[in-house]
């Protein structure tokens, strides 16, 4: 795995149920930033979000918000960032995320989260990009995820080869290690992003 420099983070734009959402994503945006890892996420100043972002400045770390035009408001664009970037649609946001960040952390997180993550660990899987994804199972909550990526292996429609690019950890500490440790999988051709 080359130098982490920089990472995305995806996360909700709710803060959840549990206290322990919020304690993760903290976590998560200060080890970053003690680590001297940029923070590339949603832009957004509520949420999962916020806390992250918020975590991370706090610590003297960089952060790069990528935000659609029509969420400023929605989602509270933050404007305390190192960098806030506007742009016009959703697939903007998403591939100016995945072009500046070494690799991808899911916090807890609805919809949104999980359409970002899926759609990275795809690229993953089809060789778009060489980058780990990784799930940080803050209070458990991705544990029904995983169930249903093993669900889908047992079934016969993931490759078990594909279930394991994913990586998991409960703490932002394990997810690093999990993050440095993970080894490209090796793929027919990597593909041009432009194409994906």
């Amino acid at each position: 795995m080359p130098e982490l420099r920089s990472i995305c983070v995806y996360a909700g734009s709710n803060a959840g149920r549990l206290p322990a959402y919020a304690l993760a994503a903290a976590a998560l945006g200060e080890l970053l930033a003690r680590r001297g890892i940029h923070v590339v996420y949603g832009g957004g100043d509520i949420g999962l979000m916020g806390v992250v972002a918020d975590a991370a400045l706090a610590a003297g770390g960089q952060v790069t918000g990528i935000i659609p035009r029509t969420l400023m408001r929605r989602e509270v664009g933050h404007r305390g960032l190192t960098e806030l970037i506007v742009v016009e649609t959703m697939h903007e946001r998403k591939h100016e995320m995945a072009r500046r960040a070494d690799a991808f952390v899911a916090l807890p997180g609805g919809i949104g989260t999980v359409e970002e993550l899926v759609e990275a660990l795809t690229w993953t899987q089809l060789g778009v990009h060489r980058k780990p994804c990784a799930l940080l199972d803050a209070g458990g909550y991705w544990t029904p995820f995983v169930g249903f990526l093993d669900h889908a292996v047992a079934e016969g429609f993931l490759p078990e080869r594909h279930r394991a690019m994913l990586v998991t950890a409960d703490t932002p500490e394990g997810v690093l290690a999990a993050i440095e440790r993970w080894e490209p999988p090796e793929v027919e051709r990597w593909l041009d992003p432009e194409q994906a």
